[in-house]
């Protein structure tokens, strides 16, 4: 099983010295340079890259400079999907977005974890979980998102929260740990 194998079955892989995941991220990191550094009119050369870059997104995709990623292709966004600045989405596992979300500033989407004991970390093992958005989130500024959390449909993340388990479909949810507070309000 090669590590790129290992990273995406959630298992521990060697992230820091595996030539194949370093060349990847490297070419990742070309993508996010030249995205970054486009001119703001330049909308259809966005969203070349991206198309090339995530493993789904369509046309509609939005993400405002700077953004940056892993590895890309682990990321799928729905339809109508919106980031604002400084969106950091780290994919060592799958991150994957209904469609109709937005996500504000400064917001970060993390799947790697590191091992408690030092000598494993050390020596550059890690392990990803999967992260799941739903269809119709809006997710507030200043937002962490922790690996292997499920995000339902229908669902509002306050700012500044850190959202380390699994949040309900219809809730409006905030805090540090991140908590479902109220159902959100049908529109009348």
């Amino acid at each position: 099983m090669t590590e790129q194998e290992k990273m995406i079955a959630g298992e521990l892989y060697q992230a820091m010295h595996d030539k194949e995941l370093l060349q990847q991220r490297n070419a990742c990191k070309e993508a996010c340079f030249e995205y970054n550094n486009l001119r703001p009119n330049e909308a259809a050369s966005k969203t070349k890259i991206l198309l090339k870059l995530f493993g789904k997104c369509d046309e509609s995709v939005v993400i405002e400079q700077p953004f940056h990623c892993d590895y890309g292709y682990n990321i799928k966004v729905g339809k109508n999907f919106f980031a604002n600045y400084n969106c950091v989405i780290l994919d060592c596992a799958p991150v994957t977005f209904g469609d109709n979300c937005f996500v504000a500033p400064n917001c970060c989407f993390t799947t790697a974890t590191h091992p408690f004991d030092a000598e494993t970390r050390n020596a550059g093992l890690e392990t990803a979980l999967p992260i799941t958005v739903g269809d119709n989130v809006w997710i507030g500024a200043n937002v962490t998102v922790l690996p292997g959390v499920h995000i339902g449909n229908n669902v509002v993340i306050g700012a500044g929260s850190v959202v380390t388990r699994d949040i309900p479909d219809g809730f409006v949810a905030y805090g540090n740990p991140c908590r479902p507070h109220r159902k959100c309000e049908e529109k009348k």
